[in-house]
C-alpha cells in the first residue's frame, strides 16, 4: 500500500489507494466464492430499486454465481426489499432488515416530516395500526394502501397518507416482484409478517459501524452518515476510537478503519467491473474520488435516467446499458458500452470479455443462441 509517511501524523490514503481497499472489501478485486446470502450480509445490503440489480451486483463479485440462487433465497425469504438506507430500496437478509430498519428509523421520522401539510389532522399512530392491519391481512399495492387510507382521512393528502405508511411501518416487497426471470408488481406487507418474526429493539449503531467499515473502509464519518442517511455518528466512531485505526486522506479528512482489515497496495490490479445502476460502491461515501475521476463526477447518469457502469483499473471509465443496435445476427444480444475517456485496446478487449462473461451468465435460456454484439459508441450526450 502506498502511503506518504509522516511520524508524527496518520499516513495519507491516496484514493487510488483507498479505492483498492473498498474493491477489495466489496469483492470487487476479486471474485470470491462466497455464497449470495454470505455476500448481501457482509456488503451490509445491495441497492435494489430496480429488481434486477441485484443480480448484476453479485455477478460482478463471486465466483460461479447463478441468478437462480438469490431467486431461491427471495422465495425462501432468506432475503427481502425493503426501505433501510437513505430511504431507498435494499436487498437484505432477514436478519438484517428486522434490525437495520429500526436503526435507521430516525430518517424515517424526518421523511416524514416533510409531509407534514399534507397529514393535518391525521392521527399518526392509528394511521400505523390502520396500515399495518390491512397489509397484514394481505399484501398490499400502494395504490391499495393509499385509497384505503383515504376512507379514514379523506381530507388529507393521499401521496403524503401512502409515504407516511412506508415511514412508519418496515414494509417488504413481497415475491414475485424481484425474483430473476418472473414479474410481479409491487406488494407490500410487514417485514414481520413475511419473515415470521418481531423486529428487535432499535440497536445500538456501534456494531453496524463495524460491519460498514468491513465492507467501505477506510471512511470518514461523514462517509457513513452518507451511505446510512443517519447524523450525529461522530460520537459512535470516538466510542469506538480504541478499537480502530486512523488514517488521512490527500484533503486532510480523518480516516477510520479495522485494524486487520485488508488494504491492498495501490498498484494491484484490477479487472474491468460491470456494475448495474446505483451500486453501493459508488454510492457509499460522501468522497467518492476513490472509484469516480472528479472529471466523471456525474457522468454515470443523465438527469433522473441511470446507466450501468463500467470499472476499468477500479476506476469509473464507461457507461453501459443493454441494446442499443439490431446485433450481430438475428437474435444477438447487444450491449452498449459508452466510455467516458480513452481506453486503450486492451483495455477494451478485457471490457468486451467481462461483458460476454456477464451476459451469458445472466441470460435466460436460448438468448445467447446467436452470439453477443458489444459496441462501443456514445449513447450519452453529456453536453446537452
Amino acid at each position: 500500500m502506498a502511503v506518504k509517511k509522516n511520524p508524527a501524523a496518520p499516513a495519507v490514503l491516496s484514493p487510488r489507494a483507498l479505492g483498492r481497499a473498498t474493491l477489495e472489501r466489496q469483492l470487487l478485486l476479486r471474485r470470491t466464492a462466497m455464497s449470495a446470502k454470505e455476500a448481501v450480509g457482509h456488503l451490509v445490503g445491495l441497492q435494489a430499486q430496480n429488481t434486477k440489480p441485484p443480480y448484476y451486483q453479485l455477478f460482478a463479485r463471486l465466483d460461479g454465481f447463478d441468478p437462480a440462487e438469490l431467486a431461491g433465497l427471495m422465495e425462501s425469504r432468506e432475503v427481502v426489499r425493503i426501505v433501510t438506507m437513505r430511504s431507498t430500496i435494499h436487498l437484505h437478509t432477514a436478519a438484517d432488515a428486522l434490525t437495520l430498519r429500526p436503526l435507521v428509523q430516525a430518517a424515517r421520522d424526518r421523511e416524514l416530516k416533510m409531509f407534514r401539510k399534507g397529514l393535518a389532522g391525521v392521527d399518526l399512530d392509528r394511521l400505523g395500526a390502520v396500515a399495518g392491519q390491512l397489509v397484514e391481512e394481505r399484501p398490499r399495492t400502494p395504490k391499495e394502501i393509499r385509497e384505503a387510507l383515504l376512507t379514514e382521512w379523506p381530507h388529507a393528502d393521499p401521496q403524503a397518507l401512502g409515504v407516511a405508511a412506508r415511514c412508519l411501518l418496515p414494509l417488504v416487497q413481497v415475491t414475485p416482484r424481484g425474483v430473476w426471470a418472473k414479474s410481479g408488481r409491487v406488494a407490500l406487507t410487514t417485514a414481520e409478517h413475511w419473515l415470521g418474526s418481531p423486529s428487535g429493539p432499535v440497536p445500538a449503531p456501534d456494531a453496524t459501524v463495524l460491519r460498514y467499515l468491513g465492507a467501505f473502509g477506510p471512511a470518514s464519518v461523514q462517509d457513513m452518515q452518507t451511505w446510512a442517511g443517519l447524523t450525529r455518528l461522530r460520537e459512535v466512531f470516538e466510542r469506538l476510537r480504541p478499537q480502530l485505526i486512523t488514517f488521512r486522506d490527500e484533503n486532510g479528512v480523518e480516516l477510520f478503519d479495522l485494524p486487520n482489515a485488508p488494504r491492498p497496495d495501490e498498484d494491484t490490479p484490477a479487472a474491468p467491473r460491470f456494475l448495474p445502476e446505483f451500486d453501493n460502491v459508488l454510492l457509499g461515501h460522501a468522497d467518492r474520488t476513490r472509484v469516480i475521476p472528479p472529471q466523471y463526477r456525474g457522468r454515470n447518469g443523465n438527469g433522473n435516467q441511470a446507466y450501468g457502469t463500467v470499472l476499468v483499473d477500479g476506476f469509473l471509465a464507461a457507461i453501459w446499458r443493454l441494446g442499443g443496435g439490431t446485433g450481430a445476427g438475428s437474435g444477438a444480444t447487444t450491449l452498449t458500452v459508452q466510455p467516458l475517456g480513452r481506453l486503450s485496446r486492451a483495455d477494451r478487449d478485457a471490457v468486451t470479455e467481462e461483458a460476454v462473461r456477464m451476459l451469458r451468465t445472466m441470460a435466460t435460456a436460448g438468448t445467447d443462441a446467436h452470439g453477443y454484439d458489444i459496441r462501443f459508441t456514445t449513447f450519452v450526450d453529456f453536453e446537452r
